[in-house]
């Protein structure tokens, strides 16, 4: 995997970039959809390139290892050729699904010792087992197996996660070291930045991060019910020291305005669920606010979804329709909110990287904040 930075703007920290990897480039800022068990809910792999524009999607770890297992994803040839997505495609470690499942959970310096929320089976992560599993997988970016610490925590309970990562994050590296791919393209390790909401913390495990010398970093433990103030101070931190020749990835962010915010600080890739799951429940992101089609003002609104987005959804679709489908429970409406959604946030990445690249990126993002988070 190589990243190049194509160029910073000149008042902030955000910058355009370009990564190329063994399924094709990923051009920055970039959001990634989130396909869950092998699938993004309710999109066609057709129409996340067609429609929605999509340049990378992520597999989960944990569900995939789950189900379908191993056995299949290895005997299909990989996530790419299980699911029929031929652009890149990374997998999380599974230590934030791991981590939410508290109940069924026990933390040691081994791994994790779970149980499944399918059927109750008894599991084991170890980092090398994690590396093996995405190995399996085929994903061209993987994530080393992390421990990702609740918001609150205490300082000492963050400072114990935070070793108890770097020394995973050790074991990880030695296993991608002694280990080949299974399908014939490059594999790319992410370690991750921990630290809770201590900058000490944050500065000490990025200064960790970094030293690993991977093809690209992740920053972790954000976005779990932390002020947003907060993570952009992390970010801050963490980002001054992520070395710039390699690419910034944000685990798990978030609302549009987090986003913009977070690559004015200087940071380049991000997921979320929040795209396909308000979608599923009638909130839109549009590119003059925020709307939620379950309102009756809607019911008699026969104007686009959203014009500005050509995607073939929102700009043929009315709001009025829309309602109709979401209201009747219809799949088919479920399916052009997130559609309608998915676009808008790529769109909103590809402006941003639009106007990195003008030199204006900032006076537009200070716009476009207002603008996004207000109400229609």
């Amino acid at each position: 995997m190589k990243f190049e930075l194509q160029t910073a703007n000149p008042d902030s920290a955000a910058r355009a970039g370009k990564i190329t990897t063994g399924h094709g480039e990923i051009l920055t800022p970039i959001f990634m959809p989130v396909g869950t068990a092998g699938t993004v809910k309710g999109v066609h792999q057709a129409e996340l390139k067609e429609k929605i524009k999509a340049q990378i999607i992520l597999g989960n770890t944990y569900h995939l290892y789950l189900r379908p297992g191993l056995e299949v994803m290895e005997q299909a040839g990989g996530l790419h050729k299980f699911n029929g997505w031929s652009g890149p495609i990374l997998t999380d470690s599974g230590g934030y699904q791991v981590f939410s499942l508290k109940e069924i959970r026990k933390i040691t310096e081994e791994g994790v010792h779970f149980n499944s929320h399918i059927d109750g089976s008894k599991h084991l992560f170890t980092p090398e087992y994690v590396m093996d599993i995405q190995r399996t997988i085929g994903a061209d970016i993987i994530m080393a197996f992390d421990e990702c610490p609740p918001y609150p925590s205490e300082y000492d309970y963050a400072e114990k996660s935070m070793h108890l990562t770097h020394r995973w994050l050790k074991r990880c590296i030695k296993r991608m070291n002694e280990t080949e791919g299974k399908y014939g393209h490059t594999q790319a390790l992410f370690p991750i930045v921990q630290g809770s909401t201590y900058k000490d913390l944050r500065k000490q495990s990025a200064e960790f991060i970094a030293a690993q010398n991977q093809a690209g970093n992740a920053i972790g433990g954000l976005s779990v019910g932390e002020p947003a103030e907060e993570m952009y101070a992390m970010l801050e931190v963490v980002n001054a020291i992520l070395p710039e020749d390699k690419p910034r990835y944000l685990m798990g962010v978030g609302t549009p305005e987090n986003i913009l915010e977070a690559i004015a600080l200087g940071t380049d890739m991000f997921d979320c669920v929040m795209p396909t799951r308000n979608a599923r429940n009638g909130m839109l992101f549009t590119t003059e606010g925020i709307i939620n089609i379950r309102n009756k003002k809607w019911e008699n609104d026969f104007s686009l979804i959203d014009a500005a987005l050509d995607n073939g959804v929102s700009n043929f679709h009315s709001k009025a329709y829309l309602k109709h489908l979401i209201k009747c429970q219809e799949m088919l409406g479920a399916q052009i909110a997130s559609i309608h959604n998915l676009s808008f946030y790529l769109w909103l990445v590809g402006e941003a990287r639009r106007h990195i690249l003008a030199g204006d990126f900032v006076s537009w993002k200070n716009k476009m904040v207002k603008k996004l988070m207000q109400r229609l």
